[in-house]
Order: structure tokens, then C-alpha cells, then sequence
């Protein structure tokens, strides 16, 4: 059976993550979405580490971060993303990094997110079973932790700003317990 030709088709919109859910302001606190650009994955084949980070810096401006970094600025950024693994966020990996890594397109697979705010450190020691506090915690520094009951990537990248990542499908629950530590920390203030 064929299609009609005057049936109607379907058109399909493409949403952020957190579409509707943000942004979220309570006190001084401030939750946003992010959008990162380009994410890749990049695995360094075995003994491929050095190699990797003179053509990611030749290629992008920033070397392979080291575990618990960040290197790079916003819009051009390579977070640690585990044991082995680094998150390339902002441009497309130039094709000489695929020779001395594996590369996996991570783009539509994550929601990410931006709490801004004097107390924000307050807010992900709810959350977070990880010390955040700046003086252990610094700008650049990345862990790979748990978020409530989520899996997430967080990252220190202002005096009161950190980028926070799950998995996309997780989106909503990110926003519902981020904005319930907000009202917590904001009603004891």
C-alpha cells in the first residue's frame, strides 16, 4: 500500500533537553539550560595519551585535561569524563584526533545544565556526595559523581558557577531536585 499524496506528514520539531523546564530563578540562585555544541567522546587508544593531547591542542587550542580537569573556555572545552575518556564540548573533532583515539559523537545524549548563584555550592552538597567547596574544588576542576540518585558530570566553571550533566532522559528529574535544594538553601537564607 502507498501513501496518499495529499496525506498529511508529520513534522518533527527538535527540542533541548530541558525544553520548558528552564530557566528556574529562586533567590539569588539561577538554573539554565546549556547548549554545549558539538559533544565527542574521546577514548586515546593504549599509549596514545601524549599523542592525543598534541593533536587535540594543535587542532582545538587546549590539551587533554588531566583527571578531575577541564581545559579549554566555554564554547571550546575538554572535560575529564572518567577513567580514559574525555568530553570535547564546542566544535567538531578535527579528523586528526582520530588518530590516536576512538571518537563517538555524545551531541543529543545529554542534558546540560548551569547553576549560577552565591550559594550554589549549598545547593550540590545536597545532592552531591562530593566536596564542591572552592577551596578544594576550583575553577577547571570536573568529577564524574552522583547527583542525588543520577550519574552526572560536574563541573566548577565561575567562583559561583557550575555546568552539571546527566544523561537526557533524565532531564526533568535534574531540574525537579536542583530546583528542590534551590528552595531549601534559598528558605534557609
Amino acid at each position: 500500500m502507498t501513501p496518499k499524496e495529499d496525506a498529511p506528514v508529520a513534522e518533527l520539531i527538535a527540542k533541548s533537553p530541558c525544553d520548558g523546564l528552564l530557566p528556574v530563578s529562586v533567590g539569588g540562585l539561577t538554573l539554565s539550560e546549556e547548549d554545549l555544541g558539538h559533544l565527542t567522546t574521546l577514548a586515546p587508544f593504549k599509549g596514545q595519551e601524549k599523542g592525543l593531547s598534541t593533536a587535540l591542542e594543535a587542532a582545538h587550542g587546549m590539551k587533554l585535561p588531566a583527571a578531575g580537569r577541564s581545559t579549554g573556555k566555554t564554547g571550546n572545552r575538554a572535560i575529564w569524563f572518567g577513567r580514559d575518556m574525555v568530553l570535547l564540548a564546542g566544535p567538531a573533532p578535527d579528523t586528526s584526533l582520530a588518530e590516536h583515539a576512538a571518537l563517538t559523537d555524545q551531541s543529543d545524549a545529554w542534558a546540560v545544565v548551569r547553576l549560577d548563584g552565591e550559594g550554589c555550592e549549598d545547593v550540590l552538597a545536597r545532592l552531591c556526595p562530593v566536596d564542591l567547596r572552592s577551596q578544594t574544588f576550583k575553577r577547571g576542576h570536573s568529577a564524574r559523581t552522583e547527583l542525588r540518585h543520577m550519574m552526572a558530570s560536574v563541573t566548577r566553571i565561575g567562583a559561583n558557577s557550575f555546568q552539571i550533566m546527566v544523561f537526557r532522559s533524565l532531564a526533568r528529574t535534574l531540574v525537579h531536585d536542583l530546583k528542590t535544594a534551590m528552595e531549601a538553601v534559598a528558605a534557609r537564607r
